[in-house]
């Protein structure tokens, strides 16, 4: 089955041309000339990012939402790819309608006629895993409708063995590897991946999210109605908004477009250290902003989550860059086992010097994280950093948040909108507050805990009193010993006094 699929993904690229798009940096590539003759009947009129994008939505899903992350990085990419690319973020072609509709009768039971007041068979908004309509129920609420593409899992299950079975050969047969953990990462992908296609799962993401951000001046999250939602249908609040990368429409309406790139980057590490749960799939196609300036976030198949170590290790570094710490920086890396024990610090904080120190006091125009993340892994490589698989969601986000401040404010300074954020969150979590705090945290578990104390330790006796006697016997031996012994020195010291004393007086008498 994987031989099947790999044969697909090659025939389609060729199919495309993509070979040419890849070699023709080389005119005088042998490649190029011999696979342009060899497949001399292909149709490559189309413009090539054309091409880029029919091929990446013929392979399926993952290369959707490849082409997804791609569509935001227009300073690795030309223009025109770019361009083309962000179509995949909300133009991936949907599914027959009758399909959707024969997909909510099997979800209900009923037809979709006696679930909605009113259901619009046209979507609004075609993904690689589903596509939305718009309803209204039967209380009158405007709603959102999402369905799960018909028969996608297989397709995913084909694609992640795929995966799987490269990354073996990734391992075996590359010297990094095993450093580089590709099964553990192919695995949290899929993981995620098969989140998706649970809709009840994205379900309690959007309502822990909406909870995280109750009453935010920054970020509108739509309401959930569970009485109408199943495993391969969703049904939320139906938002308005207009598309974040649609800055003209933006500008007429009025909107900051400085203060929503600094927002955000706020709601990014709120997310990330506040709570430890972020959205992980934070492409143009996901965001809308409403009319009074806020984010709107969609689509909550994908969702990061990070622990208090994970937190607090991240916290530390992202400070120690922001400060120029290059020591710290080198030091919480050992100290987290991110890198072996016995590294040198000050070899790799001359390293992460030389690869960070260009990148400060200068606007994010300026900037490509993708170049500094190239420099980094070359810098990991180097001093076998192991790639921590629970930070690939994050890094793949903080991508995502570049190209989105890119394209609002090109002058938006990240590292002087981050600071003051991680500086106010470090106290709280590590200073006096975050002592109080964790005290107060902690407190009713020990108020329901101390009182039980005296009543378990007397069960415990009870249940093992030949074990309470020995260790009380043993506890009685050591302490006998213990008493000879100071009696032994007690007793040596006072000979000792005694004889000195004693010949003090032998001379004196003579």
């Amino acid at each position: 089955m994987h031989l099947f699929r790999l044969a697909k993904i090659i025939r389609v690229c060729l199919g495309h041309g993509l070979d040419q798009l890849i070699l023709a940096h080389d005119p005088n590539n042998r490649l190029a000339r011999w696979s342009g003759r060899l497949l001399f009947w292909r149709d490559l009129s189309a413009p090539r990012a054309v091409r880029l994008r029919l091929a990446l939505e013929s392979l399926g899903p993952i290369f959707v939402k490849f082409g997804q992350m791609l569509s935001t990085r227009r300073d690795l990419l030309a223009d025109d790819l770019a361009d083309e690319l962000a179509k995949l973020q909300d133009q991936v072609p949907p599914f027959p309608s009758a399909l959707a509709l024969a997909e909510l009768e099997k979800a209900y039971g009923k037809p979709a006629s006696e679930v909605f007041s009113a259901f619009e068979a046209e979507p609004v908004a075609s993904a690689s895993v589903a596509q939305v309509h718009f309803g209204t129920l039967p209380n009158g609420r405007a709603v959102a409708v999402k369905i799960l593409r018909p028969g996608i899992a297989p397709v995913i299950n084909h694609d992640i063995g795929l995966l799987n079975a490269l990354a073996g050969l990734l391992e075996r047969l590359w010297a990094d590897g095993r450093r580089l953990k590709p099964r553990e990462v192919v695995a949290e992908f899929a993981k995620h991946l098969d989140d998706e296609l649970d809709l009840m799962r994205e379900a309690a993401n959007c309502s822990q999210l909406r909870r995280n951000f109750t009453a935010s001046p920054l970020l509108q999250v739509p309401e959930v109605y569970w009485d109408w939602c199943t495993p391969s249908v969703m049904v939320m609040e139906r938002m308005n908004g207009v598309p974040v990368a649609q800055i003209e429409r933006l500008r007429a309406a009025g909107i900051d477009l400085k203060k929503l790139a600094r927002a955000g980057v706020e709601i990014f590490f709120t997310q990330v250290f506040r709570d430890g749960f972020f959205h992980a799939d934070m492409h143009p196609g996901n965001i809308l902003v409403a009319d009074d300036g806020r984010y709107v976030a969609l689509d909550f198949g994908i969702m990061g989550t990070l622990n208090e170590v994970d937190k607090n290790y991240l916290a530390i570094n992202f400070l120690a860059f922001f400060r120029r710490d290059y020591h710290r920086v080198a030091t919480a890396h050992i100290e987290s086992g991110w890198a072996p024990k016995d590294t040198r610090a000050d070899e790799l904080e001359a390293a992460v010097r030389a690869v960070c120190e260009p990148v400060f006091d200068r606007p994010l125009k300026d900037i490509s994280f993708g170049h500094v993340l190239l420099r980094l892994f070359q810098t990991s490589r180097r001093f076998n950093v192991e790639i921590q698989p629970q930070l690939v969601l994050l890094q793949k986000t903080l991508l995502n948040i570049e190209g989105l401040g890119r394209q609002l404010d090109p002058e938006l300074d990240l590292w002087d909108t981050a600071k003051p954020f991680l500086e106010r969150w470090t106290q709280e979590q590590i200073g006096w507050r975050g002592l109080v705090s964790h005290l107060k945290r902690e407190a009713p578990q020990w108020a329901t805990l101390l009182p039980q104390l005296p009543r378990l330790l007397h069960e415990y006796l009870e249940r093992r009193p030949a074990d309470a006697e020995r260790e009380l016997l043993a506890l009685m031996a050591a302490q006998n010993r213990t008493h000879r012994l100071l009696q032994a020195i007690a007793y040596g010291s006072m000979g000792f006094v005694l004889g000195l004393v004693a010949m003090q007086a032998i001379k004196l008498f003579y």
